[in-house]
């Protein structure tokens, strides 16, 4: 969907690639609310955003014209 890398999404989110990791592979149980905020932060500021359209999903933002 974007191209970010486990390096770029962490230091965007401000936390480690060790924590992107483990919650790809949902290891160690869901994250902390304040990490999750911060790398959907981070996602939405590289141009997802997040939907509820009848159940949760992303999306690529729509480019302005």
């Amino acid at each position: 969907m974007v191209s970010l890398t486990r390096e770029q999404l962490a230091q965007m989110a401000g936390t480690t690639e060790r924590t992107i990791a483990r919650i790809e592979l949902e290891e160690g149980g869901p994250p902390r609310k304040g990490t999750a905020n911060a790398i959907r932060t981070a996602l939405e500021a590289a141009g997802v955003e997040f939907t509820d359209d009848g159940g949760p999903g992303v999306r690529l933002k729509a480019k302005a014209a």
